[in-house]
């Protein structure tokens, strides 16, 4: 491929040099940052909340892929986790490609070299794509800011639960998240 060159979405899920560590941004596959350990901890301890109070309601997920369209473009991002209900994609559809519905959430959580504010436009790209709702956890400010398609941006810290009407009996404390996963407290 020469670096003018596009590959199609086709051709970028079909080439096993991408592997699952490569999103599919304009044409072009962006290699994902590396994560450090409070990224892999927290990931894990989100992926161990979401699982136990999903797991009859949809799937979880880390690291899918997901085929959406951003600015009328192929675009396939790799969220950290996400969740799709039983309702946007039954367990009988479910097959080993990129996930072909947007899901009702996504998790992305800050990595070094990473800033909240390049991840808020992803957020908003998710919400555009028609996701649900969107997390961005950052795990310096021991922050979890959820988007929402028709409203502002909600941040939680500390002991304030973070609850939705979508997601029934889901109540998360981002102090207790954040102790979970040993993440020192600031």
């Amino acid at each position: 491929m020469t670096p003018q060159s596009q590959l199609t979405l086709t051709e970028f899920l079909e080439d096993p040099q991408y592997g699952d560590r490569h999103e599919f941004i304009n044409g072009e596959a962006v290699q994902k940052m590396s994560p450090k350990f409070f990224h892999a901890s927290l990931q894990t301890q989100l992926l161990l909340l979401l699982y136990s109070w999903g797991q009859k309601r949809g799937v979880v997920a880390t690291e899918w892929a997901v085929a959406l369209k951003r600015d009328g473009r192929d675009w396939a991002p790799i969220p950290d986790l996400l969740y799709i209900s039983n309702d946007r994609l039954p367990s009988s559809d479910i097959e080993d490609i990129p996930c072909p519905v947007p899901p009702d959430l996504a998790i992305e959580i800050i990595s070094p070299g990473q800033t909240f504010g390049e991840l808020s436009e992803k957020a908003t790209d998710y919400l555009a794509a028609g996701v649900l709702r969107v997390w961005v956890v950052d795990t310096r400010s021991q922050i979890i800011t959820v988007f929402f398609p028709d409203s502002p941006p909600q941040t939680y810290k500390g002991d304030r639960t973070l609850s939705d009407s979508i997601f029934p009996e889901l109540k998360i404390t981002p102090r207790r998240l954040f102790q979970q996963a040993g993440i020192p407290e600031k």
